[in-house]
């Protein structure tokens, strides 16, 4: 009888379970090589209000130090807008100068436009082949913005994805990681 009754407690779980289960999370990893050293391009990627400055497609950026919801600690916050008017509000977590770590997440509110949810972004800095040259890797992990496994297209996987990486090729291709990299640093 004990066997029974285990079998449909089991039973009875299988459809909790199904619903439960949430979107797949996401990742895109991209590396890029800058002709300037390590200490160069850490300065100006750790300025967290200076992303205009190396990045061709945004347009402005307002950066304001306010309350975390989360943490409730202060936290240096940008609202970024790019070209095609797109934008996301993201928070300063981190700025590791031993490591030339930077670790910043986005904060899903109206504000944030983008095709992703809960967005967060790791740059390091690193030594590249030679001493003027430098590694730079970003990495983001996100959920497509309707954060659901049936998102509808623009909110979905896909469109998360598109957004992410061309958030970052647009980024290589700049001032910093682009061709114009030795004359900007």
């Amino acid at each position: 009888m004990k066997k029974i009754w285990i079998s449909l407690a089991m039973l009875m779980m299988l459809p909790i379970s199904a619903i439960a289960h949430g979107p797949s999370g996401q990742k895109v990893v991209k590396e890029f090589e800058v002709n300037a050293a390590p200490a160069k391009v850490w300065t100006l990627l750790k300025d967290f209000g200076a992303i205009q400055q190396w990045h061709p497609d945004v347009v402005s950026v307002k950066t304001e130090t306010k309350a975390d919801a989360d943490s409730g600690k202060e936290m240096l916050h940008r609202l970024v807008t790019l070209k095609d008017g797109t934008a996301f509000l993201e928070k300063l977590r981190e700025v590791n100068d031993a490591e030339m770590k930077l670790d910043y997440k986005m904060v899903d509110t109206p504000e944030s436009t983008i095709a992703v949810s809960n967005y967060r972004t790791v740059v390091f800095v690193k030594q590249g082949a030679t001493s003027n040259q430098s590694i730079v890797s970003l990495t983001a992990r996100f959920y497509n913005k309707a954060n659901t496994m049936e998102a509808p297209p623009g909110a979905d996987n896909p469109a998360a994805n598109k957004a992410i990486n061309a958030l970052y090729d647009a980024a290589a291709m700049g001032k910093l990681f682009g061709n114009k990299s030795q004359s900007f640093l």
